[in-house]
């Protein structure tokens, strides 16, 4: 993924951003003006375009730009043990775990390290876990034209583990599929290899 260009936006942003995190400190009952919070503001405004750059990026681009026409492959592609880190929309606390991958080719593949690529663009965003297992489906579907997708997704939730239940050990798991993958036998095979 690219580092953020210091655009005029981009920069107009990040001030505005910082006159509201310095806002949001001082309501809180601190002081910004504290040695230790006076750059505070801004590391927290950069911080976020940074965790939130997912928004100006294309991710059928990012696959489309690397197409391989490829006929003869018919079985399964995988790419597991994808780490991720995303923020909840409804705490803006993080989330973070694994994506799991698998797609059969009809007619294209693309490359590789183009669909870590999307998971990331789609995890730099507000997200929900549902949400994203669903969009980085959908994505190698209408892009690829597969067979069949199948995405897993495991992760932590720190809403869960640092506020409310406060439960450490619990790990959400979410699923969504398409074509060939509706066959039992299919997820199965795919459930299996990336358990190995």
């Amino acid at each position: 993924m690219k580092d953020l260009q210091d655009t005029p936006a981009l920069l107009e942003a990040r001030e505005s951003l910082c006159g509201h995190y310095r806002d949001i400190i001082t309501l809180l009952g601190e002081d910004p003006n504290r040695e230790g919070l006076q750059k505070t503001p801004m590391r927290v405004a950069k911080a976020m375009q940074f965790l939130l750059r997912g928004y100006d990026e294309d991710p059928e681009a990012v696959l489309a730009s690397a197409m391989f026409q490829e006929e003869d492959y018919k079985q399964m592609v995988i790419v597991k043990d994808i780490d991720f880190f995303s923020l909840c929309e409804h705490h803006i606390l993080p989330f973070f775990g694994k994506v799991h991958v698998a797609y059969i080719p009809r007619r294209y593949i693309t490359g590789l390290s183009k669909i870590p690529r999307v998971v990331d663009i789609f995890s730099h965003r507000l997200q929900i876990q549902e949400r994203l297992t669903l969009q980085i489906k959908e994505c190698i579907q209408k892009t690829l034209n597969p067979l069949g997708v199948m995405v897993v997704v495991e992760a932590q939730h720190m809403c869960m583990q640092m506020r409310g239940v406060e439960k450490q050990n619990s790990l959400t798991t979410t699923s969504d599929f398409t074509g060939v993958f509706q066959q039992v036998q299919t997820r199965e095979e795919f459930m299996n290899l990336i358990k190995k």
